[in-house]
């Protein structure tokens, strides 16, 4: 305890005063629209690394939840170490809400796209990377959490992006980044889509990703989905609901340990230190 003490004491310190990060968002009615900003986002962070345990230290890790069976797919729930357990990726989900799911297929005879909790949603609904989307159940808030890939060792990442569907109102589906002593780096808010008419419209797509580039490192992230839940009776007019597909974001790495971190701050002071005695002697 004394040491993870030390660790967070040591990180809120080492952390930079100001986040400093490159966003990469796009939106439209049809995967090909947001496509080459989401390659841009991959290109930034680099390779992408297979679904084992153990950490790379570099490149990207992705879901796209079509390699999910059907018995943990809609109309069951998924695990929410399933990322990290079955198909070691280095994330847990966590929120308020009552689990998480991903939709059915096609072939599996449930309604896709979430049809099976309400029919009007396979027309509400688009995939990116077909056949599966991600979504919370009794909430629009998930969790990420960050492991070393099949461990329970907590990890940093220093970018993270999503896709999202039917984003229609501006400023309402976000993802917020939290640095390791659980202090907010900052809210980005994903695009929404406006019709030729000028109006939302249904099955568009929308991409939010940040990189972060000065140090920061990222121990969990907030997704805000619309401002609802999903559900049998809500009225479509008064929400907006949005649902998930690709999670893209950088390799899950080791957190240093206190004394590198402190080593680190010493670095830091010393060199401030030497720069605060140069400008009095050069006055």
């Amino acid at each position: 305890m004394l040491r993870y003490a030390l660790f967070l004491a040591a990180a809120s310190c080492a952390l930079p005063s100001s986040a400093a990060f490159v966003t990469f968002s796009a939106t439209g009615p049809n995967p090909a629209a947001i496509q080459g900003t989401v390659d841009a986002y991959r290109a930034a962070l680099g390779t992408l690394n297979p679904n084992v345990a153990g950490s790379f230290g570099t490149g990207r890790r992705e879901i796209n939840w079509d390699g999910v069976a059907d018995a943990l797919s809609a109309p069951n729930n998924l695990p929410a170490n399933f990322f990290n357990v079955n198909s070691p990726r280095g994330v847990v989900f966590s929120g308020p809400g009552a689990g998480f799911q991903v939709s059915a297929t096609a072939a599996s005879g449930t309604p896709v796209e979430f049809g099976n909790i309400n029919a009007s949603y396979t027309n509400l609904f688009q995939t990116f990377s077909p056949q599966r989307l991600f979504t919370a159940l009794g909430s629009n808030i998930v969790d990420v959490n960050f492991f070393i890939p099949g461990s329970t060792t907590p990890a940093f990442t220093t970018g993270f992006g999503a896709v999202f569907s039917d984003v229609d109102l501006a400023n309402t589906t976000s993802i917020q980044f939290f640095d390791l002593a659980n202090s907010s780096l900052g809210t980005f808010f994903a695009p929404n889509f406006v019709s030729a008419a000028g109006g939302p419209a249904n099955e568009s797509l929308s991409f939010l990703g940040v990189l972060f580039n000065a140090g920061e490192q990222i121990g969990r992230v907030r997704i805000t989905s619309g401002n609802s839940a999903l559900g049998p009776n809500e009225s479509l007019s008064a929400t907006d609901l949005v649902v998930m597909d690709d999670f893209i974001y950088a390799e899950p790495r080791a957190i240093p340990e206190p004394g590198t971190i402190l080593l680190t701050i010493f670095g830091f002071a010393l060199i401030a230190s030497s720069r605060r005695r140069i400008a009095l002697l050069n006055r």
